[in-house]
Order: structure tokens, then C-alpha cells, then sequence
């Protein structure tokens, strides 16, 4: 073997080297014993580095991902042994992100060999209908991965980007995305029956394939990349969207509570609190883009407060009912026809008491047909703020058909 490469620059400009040789067609074994012989070891920054590099160079980020299965075959038994225990573990508690990514993926796993495989096999071997639907019941469950990958995407890649690493997240969406389709093909070949056994078995291994492949770049490159960059409070926030998510294959793991010696008063930080903007559940806005963005909604929307008086509307272009100014302040009732009074003030008395969390209506207004909604307004304490009174022309939905996924 020849003197391992050391420069920095140079392991780098190599590493593209070898990826742009693949990406133009060479040889992969040929490629990857060129890989071998220069190399001893690659860490996971490397392969950061390299594909930041690269779509810097105008290499679009779906060409990178193309090549994301080949070169991390690649990469793959090279790439440095960083944050492991002597068990290959990562030093994550029960609960943490981490922890509960890694026995998701051990769950995961063990659902492919131990359901998926099997029956594959014996479908492409019998072609028995019975196996066909099973395999497909199998894809179908396995389709639940999505929430693993949307729980990266959502949570994980925000704070990649927060830290700089930008060029990783683009690619394994992609990657991503790509398993999903296949899991949906594979589920529709076995659910069309023109299709035989051979066609549906191959569709299935591509999919497993590849969904194993991302298995060993969430571990090996992702989580040591994420480790040595995000605080605890950035695992702090992940571990706290999570359940709204949800999980693939495990229940819902314990609450991780980091220890007091790690870190004191963990705080999820809004970067944007300029101390003009108004702090929400989640994030911050200007009261001027609050107001715009109620202006932007396409609806109309009516506040009356806990004490029954109107206490604010949108303003929006596409007014369905008047809402002059002169009503703010007012009490709903006399914001009514005498001959509908009495079925507002039993709306909002419902809603006021927590009989009702809201009620519907829908009418004809010449071409529109109008939906109009009235939900009770609580705080975290369940104490009751008031009424809102959403109202919208859906006519225009109702009226969809088919799909839309390009522009007009």
C-alpha cells in the first residue's frame, strides 16, 4: 500500500476526485480500490466537506444523491471509529435523539429480516397470493419509516444548517424521498395483479436495499457529525418536537432529562427575540407581519373576547360578510339581526361553559358556498378567552379534482 494521504487539502481534493470519477461512470470496484490504497480512514467532516464542495462547484445536490448509495459503500468500514463505547455504541441515555434513533433503526432492522425477507423470498419462489398480500401488509407497515425520516428532516437538519452543515441535509432528504417512492412502488406492484412475483420481489429489495444503506449513514455519518456540533440545547429542542412527530417501530421513549451536572436551566433559545417581536408557542413575529399574515389568510376571521364584545377581524381582499370598524367594542348580539340573536348567544354560551369546543354552519351565498366555523378560545389552562368565527368561500375547493404538483 502506498503512503496514506495526510495533507488535508489533498485527502479533500482527492475525495472528489474519486466521487466525480464515479459520477462520470468509472469503475466502482476500481474506484473504490484506488479509495483503499490512499486512504486509511475517513471522518465523517471529510464527507461534509467534500459534498459542500462539490454542489459549491454547481454539482446539483440530486446528482450528489444519485451517487450517495455508491460512495458510501465506499466510505463504509473506513470511516473513524469517533464517540463509539467499546460496544459501538453511542454514548446516548435512554430518551435521547440519538439513543432513540439508533434503536429505531435496530427495530427496523429487525422487521426486514425478520418478516420482510422471509416472505419475500418465498413469494418469488411459490408466487402464492397469500405471500403477495402479507409482503404487502409488510410494505405498508414499513412505509411508517416516514415518520423516522420526517422527525430527521424537521428536527435534526435545522440545526445542522444553524451550525453550517448545509450540503448533508439536501442530499439524504433526497435520499429520503427516494425510499419513500420505492416503499409506494413496491406496495403498488404488489396491490396490481398483472404483476408477477419476480417484478414485485425485485421492487422490494431496491427498496430495502437503499433503506438499509441510509441506516449506516444516519449512524456512521450523521450522528457523529450532529455530536460534535450541537449543544444540549439544540438536542434539548429535537427531543421536544419528537412526540408531535411520532415513531417508527418503538413506542414512545422515556422523557430525557439531561443531568444537572451537563447542563443548568436548559432553555430552548429563539434567536429571532429582538425584543420588538412578539413571542409565540413557537417562534417570534413584528406585529407587522402578524397582521399581515392575518390579512394574507384566505378567510375571514371575527374575535369576540370573554366578555362578548368584538374585539378584532381581519382585513383581508376577499371580505365575505361587512365588518366596519365601528363594530369593535361592541356586543356581539347587537352586531346581529333580532331574528339570529338568539342562536349567537347560544353558540357562544356553549362554547363559554366547554358544552361545545365549536360549531359549524354552511350556507349559500349566490355562486359561493360558504363554511363558517365557531371555536371556543382557551388558554393552556383551559380558561376560556373567547369566540373565533372563521368564515370561507370553499366552493372553489370543493370544486377540486385529480392533482396539482407543478406551477402554473
Amino acid at each position: 500500500m502506498s503512503e496514506l494521504i495526510n495533507n488535508k487539502e489533498h485527502r479533500q481534493e482527492k475525495l472528489k476526485t474519486l466521487i466525480k470519477k464515479l459520477h462520470d461512470g468509472s469503475n466502482f470496484e476500481e474506484v473504490k480500490e484506488e479509495f483503499e490504497k490512499e486512504f486509511g480512514g475517513v471522518h465523517v467532516s471529510e464527507i461534509t466537506a467534500m459534498e459542500q464542495a462539490l454542489i459549491n462547484e454547481g454539482m446539483n445536490p440530486e446528482e450528489i444523491q444519485k451517487l450517495c448509495d455508491v460512495h458510501a459503500s465506499i466510505f463504509k468500514g473506513s470511516i473513524e471509529e469517533i464517540h463509539k463505547d467499546d460496544k459501538g455504541f453511542y454514548p446516548f441515555p435512554e430518551g435521547h435523539p440519538g439513543h432513540t434513533l439508533i434503536i429505531e433503526n435496530e427495530a427496523i432492522e429487525e422487521f426486514i429480516s425478520s418478516q420482510i425477507v422471509p416472505i419475500a423470498e418465498e413469494y418469488e419462489k411459490t408466487s402464492a397470493n397469500s405471500l403477495k398480500i402479507q409482503l404487502k401488509e409488510a410494505m405498508e407497515r414499513l412505509y411508517s419509516i416516514d415518520k423516522h425520516y420526517s422527525r430527521k428532516e424537521m428536527l435534526f437538519f435545522p440545526f445542522m444548517e444553524k451550525h453550517g452543515i448545509t450540503a448533508p441535509p439536501q442530499v439524504m432528504w433526497g435520499v429520503d424521498d427516494e425510499i419513500r417512492a420505492k416503499i409506494k412502488k413496491s406496495i403498488n406492484i404488489l396491490s396490481d395483479d398483472k404483476k408477477d412475483s419476480s417484478e414485485a420481489v425485485s421492487s422490494v429489495r431496491e427498496a430495502v436495499e437503499q433503506l438499509i444503506e441510509m441506516i449506516f449513514k444516519e449512524e456512521e455519518i450523521l450522528l457523529p457529525m450532529v455530536t460534535e456540533v450541537f449543544s444540549q440545547e439544540d438536542w434539548k429542542a429535537i427531543e421536544e418536537g419528537s412526540n408531535e412527530i411520532g415513531f417508527s417501530f418503538i413506542n414512545e421513549p422515556v422523557k430525557w432529562i439531561p443531568k444537572a451536572d451537563d447542563i443548568e436551566n436548559i432553555e430552548i433559545k429563539n434567536d429571532n427575540n429582538d425584543g420588538k417581536s412578539i413571542l409565540f408557542d413557537a417562534g417570534t413575529l413584528l406585529p407587522e407581519e402578524i397582521n399581515s399574515i392575518l390579512n394574507t389568510l384566505p378567510l375571514d376571521m371575527t374575535f369576540v373576547d370573554a366578555n362578548n364584545r368584538v374585539k378584532y377581524f381581519t382585513q383581508g381582499k376577499e371580505r365575505i360578510f361587512d365588518r366596519p370598524k365601528t363594530i369593535l367594542g361592541r356586543e356581539v348580539k347587537n352586531c346581529h339581526p333580532p331574528k339570529s340573536v338568539h342562536v349567537v348567544e347560544e353558540i357562544v354560551k356553549q362554547l363559554m361553559s366547554g358544552e361545545k369546543d365549536h360549531e359549524d354552519f354552511w350556507i349559500k351565498m349566490g355562486e359561493m358556498f360558504v363554511y363558517i366555523r365557531y371555536f371556543a378560545v382557551r388558554n393552556k389552562e383551559g380558561k376560556y378567552l373567547g369566540t373565533l368565527e372563521i368564515t370561507q368561500n370553499i366552493k372553489p375547493i370543493m370544486e377540486l379534482e385529480g392533482e396539482k404538483r407543478l406551477m402554473s
